[in-house]
C-alpha cells in the first residue's frame, strides 16, 4: 500500500509541476506578445549599416575624424569662401555629413554631404579614388550650376559607396 501512495504522490507532483511549466510558458507568451504590442510603430522600419565611407558613417561618430578637418571645421573654411554662394557660413562638416535633405533632388544638398564624406575618405583611406585636393576641387567646379552639382555628387557618391 505504501508502494501505491507513493506512486499516486509522485504522479501528481508531475502533473503539478508540468501545470506550472505550462502556466510560466503561458506567462512569458503573455509578456512577449505585450512587449511586441508596444513596440509596434507606424510600419516596418528598415535600417542598412552604413559602409565605413558614407556620410551616414561619418555622421554617426564610429570613427576618430582626421586632424586636418576635425567635425567643428567650417565647410566654408575647409573647401573654401567660393562655397558660401550655396551654404550657409555657420555649416559645419558634421552637419554636412548628417544632412537628409538631399533625398527628392536637392543637388547641392547632395554635393556637400558626399563631398565631405569624400574628403574624410580621400585623407583616411588609402587607396580612395581622390586626393582631397581633387575632392575640393570637384565640389568648387560643381558649384557653377544644378546638373553639375547632381553630376559630381553622383561620381562621389560612386566613390563612397565603392570604398573599403
Amino acid at each position: 500500500m505504501g508502494f501505491v501512495v507513493l506512486c499516486l504522490v509522485c504522479y501528481l507532483a508531475g502533473v503539478g509541476g508540468a501545470a506550472a511549466t505550462r502556466g510560466r510558458v503561458e506567462e512569458r507568451k503573455r509578456r512577449i506578445h505585450s512587449a511586441i504590442s508596444e513596440m509596434r510603430g507606424p510600419g516596418f522600419l528598415y535600417t542598412r549599416t552604413p559602409g565605413r565611407c558614407t556620410p551616414q558613417f561619418w555622421g554617426s561618430g564610429r570613427e576618430a575624424w582626421p586632424n586636418m578637418v576635425p567635425q567643428e571645421a567650417s565647410v566654408s573654411k575647409v573647401f573654401g569662401s567660393r562655397v558660401l554662394e550655396r551654404y550657409e557660413p555657420a555649416l559645419t562638416l558634421l552637419e554636412a555629413t548628417q544632412r537628409n535633405d538631399d533625398v527628392g533632388g536637392n543637388a547641392f544638398s547632395k554635393l556637400v554631404k558626399q563631398s565631405s564624406a569624400a574628403l574624410l575618405n580621400a585623407y583616411t583611406r588609402p587607396g580612395f579614388a581622390y586626393s582631397a585636393w581633387e575632392v575640393k576641387t570637384m565640389l568648387l567646379e560643381a558649384l557653377v550650376s544644378e546638373e553639375a552639382a547632381a553630376s559630381q555628387a553622383k561620381l562621389l557618391e560612386e566613390a563612397n559607396q565603392a570604398c573599403t
